[in-house]
């Protein structure tokens, strides 16, 4: 009889479980997200400009500040040259 009560207990609670469901946090949908573009018009950072070749004579990308606004285009390369002025 006692082990007929514990059996029942016990599937009774293995039917309920361990209290309600947990609602799980949602992960921001960040490809949709608006933020500013900080000003970085007083930082010391500067433009980066990137060339295909030693001879930097062709432009292939940029990153960096430039005229108060953050530039960022084309390819980057190990020969590369910083624009300090606007």
């Amino acid at each position: 009889m006692r082990a007929s009560i514990l059996g029942g207990v016990l599937a009774t609670a293995l039917m309920v479980g361990c209290g309600p469901a947990m609602e799980q946090e949602e992960a921001p949908e960040l490809a949709t997200q608006e933020a500013a573009i900080p000003d970085c018009a007083s930082s010391p950072d500067n433009l980066i400009m990137y060339f295909s070749d030693g001879t930097y004579s062709q432009q292939i990308g940029g990153r960096g500040c430039y005229c108060g606004s953050w530039e960022s285009w084309g390819r980057t390369s190990a020969f590369r040259q910083y624009l300090n002025e606007c």
